[in-house]
């Protein structure tokens, strides 16, 4: 287990917060006491951060009975923050893709990228189909954060609206093949039928993927 490679987490975190994270990841149903002898650091300092980890629904506690005294809180990672690691999968589809481009070439990689966006888009067109365009791109929001992108709104103008996403689920596809990131912001346009311009993104290097979208070209 000594050479096993550290979990990647979102640079949006502290240092803390992600030993948290791995300690969690390690030994689930962790009290508050073990955390902070692990971490070598006080119960109050776990504390600090905690309730915020529990309020962005990557934490969740329980309460384990002990022989005497009030039952003891005890702490484990929800689903959306087990995804917040790398699973096998990610390194399986990255072999998937890059068999296609040793036997098909680079446009067969592209046009299958293409393929899983229709198909993703086609999936959601229908919860998108409605409203302002703030109003669509907080159910954009809410749909990548279920896929695990962790996604929300940014601040508003008067005609466009930032997107914000902390998490990037496909970083190992996308630093290998950068199609797949200019290949979701065309399916942000058709979903959103708007104009989305990248200002920044986790596979260069930067802490979050952020968008600017709008003005919408629909009348809403």
């Amino acid at each position: 287990m000594g050479d096993e490679p550290e979990p990647t987490l979102p640079p949006a975190y502290s240092t803390a917060k992600r030993a948290i994270l791995l300690h969690l990841k390690r030994r689930p149903g962790a009290s508050l006491e073990e955390i902070a002898e692990a971490l070598g650091i006080s119960k109050s300092g776990v504390l600090g951060h905690l309730p915020s980890l529990e309020s962005e629904g990557l934490v969740e506690r329980a309460y384990r009975g002990g022989r005497v005294g009030r039952p003891r809180a005890v702490f484990r990672l929800t689903r959306r923050g087990t995804g917040l690691f790398p699973q096998g999968y990610t390194e399986m589809s990255l072999a998937a893709f890059e068999f296609v481009e040793q036997r098909l070439g680079s446009s067969a990689v592209a046009e299958l990228l293409q393929q899983r966006a229709h198909a993703v888009a086609d999936r959601h067109r229908s919860e998108l189909a409605s409203g302002s365009l703030a109003e669509r791109v907080a159910r954009l929001a809410k749909i990548r954060t279920e896929g695990g992108y962790m996604a929300e709104l940014g601040p508003k103008g008067r005609k466009t609206i930032e997107f914000v996403e902390h998490n990037c689920p496909i970083l190992a596809l996308a630093d290998r093949f950068p199609i797949a990131c200019e290949t979701e912001r065309r399916m942000f346009e058709s979903l959103l039928d708007a104009p989305v311009e990248v200002r920044h993104r986790v596979v260069a290097g930067d802490s979050v993927c952020r968008f600017r979208i709008g003005p919408s070209r629909r009348s809403t």
